[in-house]
């Protein structure tokens, strides 16, 4: 029997339409290729929408609910106040379907250019763990006396036990499939409250996986180690806003956040996870066929591997990879191909079987299935 999955397809703004599309078109060839199939339903959401009808992530939830998986292209535009689709999508989407951790894989693919002297991809194979649900994120805080002199604004930070023990605990059972080395970057120094807890927690679960090594990063630390000796780390876990941090740096050194990606999966299979570039929307090239949609098909491949389709999610990673060696450039009119042009030309590589599955790893891909099951 074929297998069969529901998939929510979120578009969104900007270059999201484009490299979304793209991504659409290396599914179908991967289910032509490997016999499984997928029923699509798209969902109307963003800027324009939000203009029009006021309706943000409370007016779709009941529709995304139901599928295995969404895939997400990009939110955003200047004519919308900062924070709006922020808060009122995309956080809210977390929050309700309860997507505890954020999945980004930092990875230096063969031939992607790096703006590290003598980085090379054997020394730079991580994946770092964001909490995602709570933190600085949770939308807690206040202003008063707002717009005079005398204004005075405070910002929570929420961090509890539940909370950070379900992503410490799915970091471990990472990092055992992995080369079983576990960093917990924070500020305990400075946020003493917060950083002992996660401390605690750290500790506590460490005694269930006695294999796993575990070490302790502050994050200003991190960010020196990060782009200089990446070799050092495996599995990173940190909070939601050092996490967000990190992993843009960690994007820059596997060579932009065109080619970088994320999950932001549900646990316990309660709700559909998230898969997504880590790109904006660029507004100001959209629609020029200057975005590289590696980042989106890349996503695509994350989310294959979270529906159990393995086998297809390496080979959609590894066409990609590819592609990204044979570009001049990663990004604009310098890439030397359009952005449905680079699509075309992995979605054959995939469709013909004409990829090289020893330019990358499979240890994430093949986890996220057994890791965060899926609801299919």
């Amino acid at each position: 029997m074929t297998n069969r999955y529901s998939l929510a397809v979120l578009p969104g703004d900007g270059i999201g339409p484009e490299v979304v599309g793209c991504a659409l078109d290396v599914l179908d060839a991967a289910e032509a290729r490997f016999g499984f199939g997928t029923d699509r339903t798209e969902i109307t959401a963003g800027a324009q929408h939000y203009l029009a009808t006021g309706e943000l992530f409370a007016e779709v939830q009941d529709a995304l609910r139901g599928h295995d998986a969404i895939l997400f292209g990009s939110m955003g535009d200047p004519a919308v106040t900062p924070g709006i689709l922020e808060r009122g999508f995309i956080l809210e989407m977390r929050q309700r379907f309860q997507q505890a951790a954020n999945v980004r894989p930092v990875r230096l693919y063969p031939g992607v250019p790096t703006p590290i002297a003598g980085l090379t991809p054997e020394r730079c194979e991580m994946v770092i763990v964001r909490e995602n649900t709570e933190g600085a994120y949770v939308g807690s805080g206040s202003t008063v006396h707002a717009g005079t002199p005398n204004a005075v604004a405070m910002q929570e930070s929420l961090n509890t036990r539940a909370g950070i023990e379900r992503v410490v605990d799915f970091a471990f059972r990472l990092a055992l499939g992995r080369r079983k080395k576990l960093t917990l970057c924070h500020k305990t120094n400075i946020l003493v409250a917060a950083g002992q807890l996660w401390q605690e927690v750290v500790a506590d679960l460490s005694a269930r996986y006695p294999e796993v090594e575990t070490d302790y990063v502050h994050v200003d630390a991190m960010c020196f180690h990060l782009p200089l000796t990446p070799e050092r780390f495996d599995v990173v876990v940190t909070d939601n806003l050092f996490g967000d941090i990190i992993t843009d740096l960690g994007a820059v050194i596997q060579g932009g956040l065109g080619v970088a990606t994320s999950a932001n999966l549900n646990l316990d299979g309660t709700a559909p996870s998230m898969f997504e570039a880590i790109h904006g929307s660029a507004p100001d090239i959209a629609g020029k066929g200057w975005a590289n949609p590696s980042g989106a098909i890349l996503s695509l491949a994350l989310l294959l591997g979270h529906l159990g389709e393995g086998e297809a999610a390496r080979a959609v990673e590894a066409a990609t990879v590819q592609v990204l060696g044979e570009l001049p450039a990663l990004a604009g009119a310098e890439m030397g191909m359009s952005t449905s042009e680079v699509g075309a030309r992995i979605a054959a590589l995939v469709r013909d079987a004409a990829t090289d599955a020893t330019l990358v790893p499979d240890s994430l891909l093949g986890q996220l299935a057994t890791l965060a099951p899926s609801r299919g």
